[in-house]
């Protein structure tokens, strides 16, 4: 009865499901992505269900379905991946089994057509024209170096060769959001074609400043994207890719929490914060085909400049700001020879070189209750005598200016013997030697006015006194990354593999430790005897992860299923801290961690118009070693590392006839969760598991798409942020509930 009820409505509209017996055979399989979507992928000769390693694989309505518009909609959605929202384009903080980042390098690469991405504030960019996401688990160093520890994120965009015409998106949504998209790709020939577009994106914010009475995470968004594609012979391809993006925002929509309550107040601070960000992005890959091998070159160059002001203190207070501005300029160079037709030995050596030109100017400001808070501190320092001391401004400006160029260097190799004893089995055995320089060249000063007074009379001339600290380190280090996997494969779409592997992300310095190194000075506890290297700098983190996993594609392919189980064991894990002053975060090295955990993936073709998914993934991670001098954190959780990450997905699709006002509607709802989420050392405070509920509704009409959609249908209250400050826990609200449309057309 129900089942009629429901083909009558769809009848109104002219639609009808198809039933298997309406379709070919072969529709009733899970799509096979990368068979769909041809990628070339410069150190890989397999699909990759078909490597030793855990994997997700994203198409473009893959990304439709879920709503993925950007890095952070990844979070959850792929087994355990979390992505915390912290209101900025500044950074994307990911964590993957245990292991994440929360400032400074990256414990997760991320690629972008082949090309890396060397720092976090550039991960958060728009997704427009993006034709495929890959999430690899675990470590991926052996290939991908430094920042792959935990992972890897690779990024395609769309091929002018297999795309033609024109895309037009246009998106609106509550709460004032709006965005809009139009790309052009042409074939101009069988041996050159290009495309070329851009994009422009508005929100009016989710959240308001409760002290400025304004919205607190607005966001104007522009850029494009260029790219051309030349093949001068049969062997011989040109990609050249540039894309730029401007993005001016607000942020940081943080509000005290009451950890007696567990209820996050709404943001109120009084000075506003922003962030402005330029970023380009250009890389040519150049391959070359010949029979036996393939040659490859990938040339990057990022350009990132922006502008941070933060309201330090979160509050009404007028304590203390910052405003920061990078200018980065990265150059990548990538060669790869690699044997090709899947011979029993396969191989692929590489190069890989890098240079990073850092200059940041981060001064922070001591406002007027800052000042008072200085003043405070003198007198209690000065209480028993009779001399008084009196600061005479009402702001008083840190400076500091840092350069901090990298320089990197690895030579890698990788083999894979197959049917290796017997048909089926393989062994790859790989290493990489990486090489990393780092500098910084510093200057931190800042000048304090002061009138000393004895019986409440002045005592001679006003004191001017100049604080300075600057100088410069430096530190390199080489490192060795093996790798080792044994597979056995049924067929080529079913296998079983266990893989050990090595993975670390680097070192480097903790520019905002300079202000406390001043401030110091200032009440002289500290003085010119600090040793400067060993308070700024802290050491690479390693990791040795031990997994077994299975790839199956069964039910005559209707039924995909992605099985794994790791261990972890991390020395020297980097934490992110709030240093000394609470000005600012500063990165320690916590000793040792160990995590262990499973993940499990399925998706199925039920009926010809139903298709389920899920994803899970478990992590247990815990400090085996950590005392910062305060307290002893062994067996304590690591903090930002979701306990459980799920997502549930359905789509149920209707085919329509001729007659009908549309040619299909999809139907889609997603179901995704996380935690128990730590937030500090201590654990004492936490986020429990939390779930949200999205859901679309997909009408095609020849070749245009209208979606009506919503996010957080339920209207979900949960944290996606915490950090402590000044005695103080501050706490990030998620977006609430909200309603939208999507429209598109390709012509």
């Amino acid at each position: 009865m129900k089942k009629n009820k429901f083909l009558l409505s769809l009848a109104l509209l002219g639609c009808v499901p198809v039933w298997a017996e309406d379709l070919p055979k072969d529709t009733v399989r899970v799509i096979d992505v990368e068979e769909v979507v041809v990628i070339a992928t410069p150190k890989e000769s397999r699909k990759l269900r078909q490597q030793p390693s855990a994997s997700t694989i994203l198409s473009q309505r893959d990304m439709q379905n879920s709503q993925v518009t950007s890095l952070k909609g990844l979070s959850a959605l792929v087994p355990n991946l979390f992505i915390p929202d912290y209101g900025s384009k500044l950074t994307s903080a990911i964590y993957i089994r245990g292991t994440g980042s929360r400032i400074n390098n990256p414990s997760v690469g991320l690629y972008v057509d082949n090309v890396p991405f060397m720092d976090k504030s550039a991960f958060d960019f728009n997704y427009a024209d993006i034709e495929r996401i890959d999430v690899l688990r675990g470590p991926q160093a052996t290939l991908y170096g430094r920042s792959a520890m935990g992972g890897l994120i690779r990024v395609f965009t769309k091929s002018p060769f297999s795309y033609q015409g024109t895309d037009l998106r246009l998106s609106a949504g509550t709460y004032n959001q709006y965005n809009t998209s139009v790309t052009h790709y042409h074939r101009v020939s069988e041996k050159f074609a290009f495309s070329a577009g851009g994009f422009y994106e508005y929100a009016g914010g989710f959240f308001e400043n409760k002290a400025l009475d304004k919205n607190i995470d607005h966001i104007h968004s522009t850029g494009g994207r260029i790219r051309s594609i030349f093949l001068p012979t049969a062997n011989l391809k040109l990609d050249l890719n540039v894309n730029y993006e401007y993005n001016d925002q607000g942020g940081y929509p943080y509000g005290l929490y009451d950890k007696s309550t567990g209820k996050t107040a709404d943001p109120a601070y009084n000075l506003e914060s922003t962030y402005h960000r330029n970023l380009v992005n250009t890389s040519l890959n150049t391959e070359y085909n010949a029979r036996n091998f393939t040659l490859t070159s990938v040339t990057g160059f990022q350009y990132l400049k922006d502008r941070l002001m933060m309201d330090q203190d979160f509050s009404v207070a007028d304590k203390y700001s910052i405003v920061q501005k990078q200018k980065q300029q990265t150059f990548s160079e990538e060669l790869t020879l690699k044997s090709k037709n899947n011979k029993r030995w396969e191989w692929l050596f590489g190069g890989f070189a890098f240079y990073q030109a850092l200059d940041t100017e981060a001064p922070v400001t001591f406002m007027a209750d800052g000042m008072a808070m200085l003043q405070g501190y003198m007198d209690a320092a000065m209480a028993s005598s009779p001399v008084k001391v009196k600061l005479l401004d009402q702001t008083m400006p840190i400076y500091g200016f840092y350069d901090t160029p990298t320089l990197g260097a690895a030579l890698f190799h990788e083999s894979t013997f197959n049917d290796l004893l017997w048909k089926g089995l393989s062994l790859t055995v790989g290493l990489r030697a990486d090489y990393e320089k780092m500098d910084i060249t510093h200057d931190t000063h800042t000048t304090m006015r002061a009138q000393a007074y004895m019986m409440g009379k002045p005592m001679g001339d006003i004191a001017s006194n100049t604080y300075q600290v600057e100088g410069e380190e430096d530190d390199d280090y080489w490192i060795l990354l093996p790798k080792f996997a044994l597979k056995y494969s049924f067929d080529p779409k079913n296998n079983l593999y266990a893989t050990v592997s090595r993975g670390y992300r680097s070192g480097g310095y903790n520019i905002q430790m300079f202000s406390d190194i001043i401030q110091a000075q200032m009440m002289r506890t500290g003085g010119s005897t600090t040793d400067i290297s060993k308070v700024i700098s802290y050491k690479p983190e390693y990791a040795w992860n031990y997994e077994l996993g299975s790839h199956l594609t069964l039910l005559d392919g209707t039924l995909w299923t992605d099985l794994a189980a790791f261990y972890m064991d991390t020395k020297d894990q980097q934490i992110a801290q709030f240093s000394g002053s609470e000005m600012g975060r500063m990165m320690v090295n916590a000793g040792k961690s160990r995590s262990y955990g499973a993940e499990a993936a399925i998706r199925a073709n039920v009926t010809d118009e139903l298709m389920l998914t899920a994803n899970y993934g478990y992590t247990h991670a815990t400090f085996a070693d950590f005392n910062d001098g305060k307290a002893d954190y062994k067996d304590n959780f690591v903090p930002f590392i979701p306990r459980h990450t799920l997502n549930i997905g359905a789509q149920y699709t209707v085919k329509c006839d001729k007659n009908s006002l549309f040619d299909e509607v999809r139907f889609v709802a997603n179901y995704s969760g996380a935690g128990k989420i730590y937030w500090t050392e201590k654990n004492d405070v936490a986020q429990n598991f939390y779930s949200t509920v999205n859901w679309k509704i997909c009408t095609s009409i020849g070749r245009a798409e209208i979606d009506l959609w919503s996010r957080n249908f339920l209207n979900k209250h949960y944290n996606t942020f915490y950090f402590e400050s000044s005695g103080n826990g501050y706490a990030q609200l998620a977006r609430p509930m909200q309603f939208g449309v999507d429209m598109r057309c390709r012509f």
